[in-house]
């Protein structure tokens, strides 16, 4: 049963009782702390009134907070008991033990796991308040952080975003003057003038009248579509940032005390015994209840039962779906970039749900490659022009997969995933693992990839995807003929994880010639494209043309199988076993840098293993370009790139022994 999100309205009497309830939890976590009982703790003694939001909430809104936002989950629902579970990091708390103390996450109150790096919720945050309005939902989203992260380039950029398309959400800068140890008056974009007054609500928030008052406008504002709410909330931080730190090594006495004389605890139920609203022994006598009922769920959870070790490896990935043909007819000559689109179109038709977000991708540019050409103008209420912020693609992408969508959002070239990163690395492919698979994300990132055209330079030439197979939680794909790339794209299309999807550039326009049926290519199925005896060739992307071009030469001299590797992650170990059982030796061809590559993975493995490496009659080789960046001069690029030359030399090098 979903539980009650909407647990109270605003009263100071049972505002103050929640306030005192995460004050002795934070206290009683400190406690357990000092004795060695836990690891970690995070508090948010001074930010109680933050709680005041999660009073107003609705069911079906949603709440993005940062680690110091106790209260706000507490009164948004969650219980002390859960939170315990959560400091003790047992198997049965919100992230099965993965996450630490104070990064809450509750999938059916509408809670998104928090992350830790700073400032990384909101653009997430914005990709839920954007499905919301494309549904036409009355909901909102609030996103909270604190006033250091307000310098990080991703806050801008969901500031920016918001604005640009009047979400129904409010981003909240809890500002308590400090980042760590560092006084940020100096730092902060809201002191120092950065942004338009006229954007920005400043509450001293260290009353909750004041927040209530401002929340209550800024709620009302998003939910009657009239856009978002930037608002800078000054509060003190009672504590030191973590148990990590000492703040009295920073802090002068005089400001700890000053602070303390404005706690709102104290300050609400003095205001309440003043106006005969509550005695003083009541008060104490509420307090004592409290503590008492925090000791004792504390003790409870710590007792509950610790995670699995046996279970670390769980919900990095749902089941990957059942692959199924694309809906495309066949017998023709055919180009990739046509494959795509063709797909990208059935995509839309089938399932509302799909969004595409990208650089020049809607008409009449249709993409710099034309990888969407039509398709905004058939879908114009699904296909969106982005702003050049890939960290916005990434993360609104993340967003909306987690709210429900279908995000099918381009990257204009792999070469600028640099601003993304941030979002692919910490949010897309930790979400499912961190929430022990109660949120998900089913994104698919594509992006035209790899070198073999003159005059790409540095940052139009990358082949990296060693970069992405190395992050737990995304499924990578390198398609080389126009089947295969409508059928992996038709497969992650209708995964529950984020894909990459690189597409080779090389090859977008050759035609080439497609069998009357398309095939069904499921993640991590290679295909033999050449079949021989002597050689084992695996291959990917652009390199398949001149692993191919080496099997045709060496015909009548050297039998070469040449295996298109297609999907990257997971990699198909079970089709190069076969072929190696009939060749005994083995070449890996790749576009991408040599060190801590796909390629080096693939001899790892094979060579690691005794079964396998019991099937070798030389060593492998490995063809690749060398640690080197692709010059703009073509000389510089094809000096630097693999070529059918090299791939000849090495098959014959393991020919030799």
């Amino acid at each position: 049963m979903k539980p009650d999100t909407q647990q109270m309205t605003y009263n100071k009497l049972d505002l103050l009782k929640l306030m005192y309830l995460s004050r002795e939890g934070d206290r009683r976590e400190g406690v357990l702390h000092r004795q060695s009982k836990g690891w970690f703790q995070v508090a948010g003694m001074g930010h109680e009134t933050m709680a005041v939001f999660s009073m107003l909430l609705e069911d079906g809104d949603y709440l993005f907070p940062y680690y110091r936002d106790r209260a706000m989950v507490l009164a948004r629902g969650v219980t002390n008991a859960e939170l315990a579970t959560a400091y003790f990091a047992k198997r049965g708390s919100s992230s099965g033990g993965r996450q630490m103390p104070g990064h809450y996450s509750d999938r059916a109150r509408n809670i998104w796991s928090v992350p830790t790096p700073t400032g990384a919720n909101a653009l997430p945050a914005c990709g839920v308040a954007w499905g919301m309005q494309m549904q036409g939902k009355s909901n909102i989203v609030l996103a909270t952080v604190g006033d250091a992260a307000s310098r990080q380039g991703e806050f801008y950029e969901a500031m920016s975003f918001a604005i640009e398309r009047r979400l129904p959400i409010i981003l909240v800068v809890e500002d308590n003057e400090y980042g760590i140890s560092t006084n940020t008056s100096k730092f902060n974009p809201f002191k120092l003038g950065v942004f338009n007054e006229e954007e920005i609500v400043q509450v001293d928030a260290r009353h909750p009248d004041r927040v209530f008052e401002a929340a209550s406008v800024a709620i009302d504002k998003a939910r009657s579509g009239r856009g978002p709410t930037i608002m800078w909330c000054q509060l003190d931080r009672l504590c030191s940032h973590t148990s990590s730190d000492d703040h009295r090594v920073y802090r002068p006495q005089h400001e700890i005390d000053e602070m303390m004389l404005r706690d709102p605890i104290t300050v609400v139920a003095r205001e309440l015994i003043e106006a005969g609203e509550l005695t003083e022994s009541d008060w104490e006598a509420i307090k004592q209840e409290i503590n008492e009922t925090v000791d004792r769920e504390y003790q409870l959870a710590e007792n509950e039962q610790d995670p699995l070790a046996d279970e670390t490896l769980d919900h990095l990935f749902a089941e990957p779906p059942a692959a199924t043909p694309p809906p495309i007819a066949g017998s023709r000559k055919w180009r990739m970039v046509d494959a795509i689109n063709e797909v990208f179109r059935k995509g839309l038709e089938q399932d509302n749900r799909r969004v595409f977000f990208g650089e020049d991708i809607a008409d009449p540019k249709g993409g710099v490659f034309r990888l969407t050409a039509g398709l905004s103008t058939s879908f114009p209420e699904r296909v969106y022009n982005s702003p050049l912020a890939e960290a916005t693609i990434a993360g609104v992408a993340c967003g909306l997969a987690s709210y429900g969508m279908r995000p099918v959002f381009e990257l204009q070239f792999i070469d600028f995933v640099g601003p993304a990163w941030n979002q692919i690395g910490q949010n897309l492919c930790t979400l499912r693992w961190r929430t022990f698979g109660n949120w998900t994300c089913p994104a698919v990132i594509y992006a035209p990839y790899g070198a073999y055209l003159p005059g790409g330079s540095l940052w139009h030439s990358q082949a990296n995807e060693a970069l992405f197979t190395h992050v737990p939680g995304l499924r990578v794909v390198v398609p080389s003929t126009p089947e295969d790339a409508a059928a992996l794209m038709w497969t992650a299309l209708h995964a529950e994880d984020p894909t990459i999807f690189l597409i080779p550039k090389h090859l977008f326009r050759l035609n080439m010639e497609v069998g009357s049926e398309l095939p069904a290519v499921g993640f991590g199925e290679a295909r033999i494209r050449h079949t021989g005896d002597d050689v084992t060739v695996v291959a990917w992307g652009n390199c398949m043309e001149h692993s191919l071009e080496a099997a045709e030469q060496l015909a009548g001299r050297v039998s070469v199988e040449v295996i298109d590797l297609r999907s990257i992650q997971p990699w198909d170990k079970d089709t190069i076993l076969q072929s190696l059982e009939k060749t005994g030796r083995l070449v890996v061809v790749q576009e991408d840098g040599e060190s801590c590559s796909v390629g080096q993975m693939i001899i790892s493995e094979i060579v690691g293993n005794p079964d396998s490496f019991s099937l070798l009659f030389s060593s492998p080789q490995l063809v690749a370009k060398p640690d080197v960046h692709i010059g703009y001069n073509p000389i510089y690029e094809y000096a630097a790139l693999p070529s059918t030359e090299q791939v000849i030399a090495a098959i014959e090098l393991t020919m030799e022994d």
